[in-house]
């Protein structure tokens, strides 16, 4: 008996749906994509191999650009009205509450920071900047009045306080940072570096290999 003849049938597969698919999918995520702005203060900073993380929240950081200028920044905008409150009492300042609680750093004198922010947001960048005056030896180190206003604003809450500082940045900018903090009592914080991987081979990578190995 002859054995029956399957039809051959073409293997090709119409693959327009599938390109339009795609291509609507490409375009969506496209026009959804927010890229990263550009920003303000441009740091560079060192390297570490520290596993510990960056807390999220109730951070106060203390940004120190190449040229040593200082700039401060604080994520809590209860925070921020408390001590515009303060500024406009007890300094006379005149600023204006909203801009101030808005801005995201804060990068001038006492004396121009009502001017500093009537700057739009999108122009307090690059080298225009003067930060906030730093200079012991002429004392007017502004940051030992600006952390013990926030200090006081945080009084009974947790404040993470935070250093930023760019590999280029000399030594007296930090130095300033630091007696800030020591004459205003506050003396744990932590430095934000660029995170890489732990040297195979070394104390740390062993450390961490038998934490991994008790953890199984």
């Amino acid at each position: 008996m002859a054995r029956p003849k399957i039809p051959r049938k073409s293997t090709s597969i119409d693959m327009t749906a599938m390109c339009d698919v795609a291509f609507l999918l490409l375009s969506f995520f496209i026009l959804t994509t927010k890229f990263k702005p550009s920003e303000a203060i441009t740091v560079t900073t060192p390297n570490s191999v520290a596993a510990k993380a960056a807390p999220d929240k109730d951070i106060v950081l203390v940004t120190i650009d190449r040229n040593g200028k200082v700039f401060l920044s604080m994520d809590n905008d209860q925070v921020k009205s408390s001590i515009a409150d303060v500024l406009n009492t007890t300094r006379n300042l005149g600023i204006n509450k909203a801009a101030f609680v808005k801005a995201q750093f804060i990068g001038a004198s006492f004396s121009q920071l009502a001017s500093f922010l009537q700057v739009p947001e999108e122009n307090r960048k690059g080298d225009a900047l003067l930060g906030i005056p730093t200079d012991s030896t002429k004392g007017s180190n502004e940051m030992v009045d600006w952390v013990r206003y926030v200090v006081d604003a945080y009084q009974g809450k947790k404040m993470n306080l935070l250093v930023k500082g760019d590999n280029l940045a000399k030594y007296p900018a930090f130095k300033a940072v630091i007696d800030a903090f020591k004459k205003n009592e506050q003396l744990k914080f932590q430095m934000v570096t660029n995170p890489e991987s732990v040297p195979i081979g070394s104390e740390l990578w062993k450390n961490n290999m038998k934490g991994e190995k008790r953890d199984d």
